[in-house]
């Protein structure tokens, strides 16, 4: 029995399988790292505002200057093994943040899960596209997203039970899961549809690197739809930065927590709050499915993407202007649930675009782009929280983020008035 089980073992998944258990485990072991990072951030290290951004700037430097190589090897060579290397990495550098409670190490840590980050960043994506097939890839994604969330759901609840005992119990106890998932995937992940250069070994190293590159940025020039996804990117990453970084110190700095059977600690509260905004992002992206899927599946969905763009943009204005705590929560989970919808929306979108030999360079360039707005917009917005205040920052946050809807719905409107045209710019050198 024992022999029977091994073997079990050591054959290669479903690929749709192991991407759901890459997807649910990936979340919730960072659930558990990272529901009360925030909190450890400011209640033990101590972080000001300024400094809480620049932490998530550093990361977002490195995942900049990483994310084109990263994405090339995985074309080049496997978008298995690039996972492969992400995930340790990520699980190293989450364990360094959680053992050493300072600035500088967390600063490190931060660059070295960004590193991590973008093996696996455009990788994921490529690999699962590849194994199922451009047509069939849509489900699964967004299955494999609606587990995330309910591990999501599962990781939080217990990083709020440990960190009732220490706040960096859950942050190692992520750590220590990466590495977990990592030996898991290790054994059950597969890779038969993805053919690697036959000559990529022999050819000098940084000209493989740069051919792939050629090729992905070719797309990119070829591809109008592209290039407005990477604006998009853009702008939200000059948004996103202070408000994933600043949102636990406006809720701390304007509101006291309640009192339940005596307790009020931090670290039960923002468990409970993420366990309630994960359970809403759950709720969301099943009932849109359920109710229109034709949404989710459709060719050009840009409507639907401008509405939930709109909608996290009154959220955090929500978020910065209100006064009342529950109001605060509600725009911040909201903003979440929208997001949510949009993830395997837009990545099914952008996915239909792209050909499969270069797919994980030009995903690895958009989320380039993404790390080129944190990095451009963290810094000054976390530099105006500390100088005026941090709900001045989230409105600005808003301000920038709103143009991308406006562009979606640009979008729409050229594909419909000029569809065979957009076909024939997206096709044509």
């Amino acid at each position: 029995m024992l022999i029977t089980l091994v073997r079990r073992l050591r054959r290669p998944a479903d690929p749709a399988r192991a991407y759901y258990l890459f997807d649910a485990g990936f979340a919730g072991c960072h659930a558990l790292a990272f529901t009360l990072v925030m909190v450890y951030q400011v209640q033990v290290v101590g972080l000001t505002p300024f400094q809480l951004v620049i932490v998530g700037t550093a990361m977002e430097i490195a995942c900049f200057v990483g994310e084109i190589p990263t994405g090339v090897i995985a074309d080049r060579y496997s978008r298995r093994l690039s996972v492969l290397i992400g995930l340790p990495v990520i699980g190293a550098a989450i364990l360094l943040q959680g053992a050493v409670p300072n600035f500088w190490a967390i600063l490190a840590a931060q660059v070295i899960w960004g590193i991590g980050w973008t093996f696996i960043s455009g990788a994921n994506q490529a690999w699962i596209t590849d194994e199922v097939g451009v047509d069939a890839v849509q489900p699964v994604l967004t299955r494999g997203h609606q587990l995330s969330l309910a591990l999501t759901f599962a990781g939080t609840a217990l990083a709020g039970a440990l960190g009732l005992v220490t706040l960096q119990l859950p942050i190692i106890a992520g750590g220590v899961g990466f590495l977990i998932l990592t030996a898991v995937l290790l054994v059950i992940m597969p890779e038969r549809h993805f053919t690697p250069d036959p000559d990529a070994r022999a050819k000098a190293g940084w000209s493989s690197l740069a051919a792939t590159f050629r090729e992905g940025l070719g797309q990119v020039r070829r591809r109008p739809l592209v290039r407005w996804f990477f604006v998009i990117s853009l702008l939200f990453g000059l948004s996103s930065e202070a408000i994933d970084r600043l949102w636990v110190a406006r809720i701390l700095e304007a509101f006291t927590l309640p009192t339940v059977f005596g307790i009020s600690d931090p670290a039960l509260w923002f468990a409970i709050f993420a366990m309630i905004g994960s359970l809403i992002s759950v709720i969301s992206s099943v009932v849109v499915n359920r109710i229109a899927p034709g949404l989710v599946s459709g060719v050009r969905p840009g409507v639907v993407l401008a509405v939930l763009t709109a909608l996290q943009v009154a959220a955090v204005l929500t978020l910065a202007l209100s006064g009342q705590l529950w109001l605060a929560m509600a725009a911040l989970w909201l903003r979440n649930a929208a997001g949510s919808v949009a993830y395997p929306i837009q990545a099914t979108w952008l996915n239909r675009q792209l050909e499969s030999k270069s797919r994980a360079t030009v995903l690895s360039m958009n989320g380039q782009a993404d790390a080129i707005g944190q990095v451009v917009g963290g810094p000054p917005l976390g530099g105006l929280a500390t100088l005026t205040s941090i709900p001045v920052a989230l409105i600005g946050s808003a301000v920038l983020m709103a143009p991308a809807a406006g562009i979606y719905l640009r979008l729409t409107r050229s594909t419909e008035r000029r569809p065979e045209a957009l076909r024939s710019d997206e096709t044509s050198g």
